[in-house]
């Protein structure tokens, strides 16, 4: 069982990573480093752009999840 637990949150931190990558990578350098490149103007997440976001949370939860179950398991 934890051999699968591993597997499964390996699995989930590369998913992780290549969602945040797709994320930034329309940003610029300025904006991964705090710069505000908008000019104050907000932006609003749509299309693509919101379902990715929605989906990085939903694997961060996930990855959180199997992480304490991973420690419960380690006992």
């Amino acid at each position: 069982m934890e051999r699968a637990i591993q597997i499964v949150s390996i699995v989930i931190s590369l998913a992780l990573i290549v969602l945040i990558l797709l994320q930034v990578r329309g940003g610029g350098i300025g904006n991964l480093l705090g710069g505000d490149a908008g000019g104050g103007i907000a932006r609003t997440r749509r299309g693509l752009e919101k379902t990715l976001f929605q989906i990085t949370i939903g694997l961060s939860v996930a990855f959180l999840a199997v992480c304490i179950l991973a420690v419960f398991y380690s006992r």
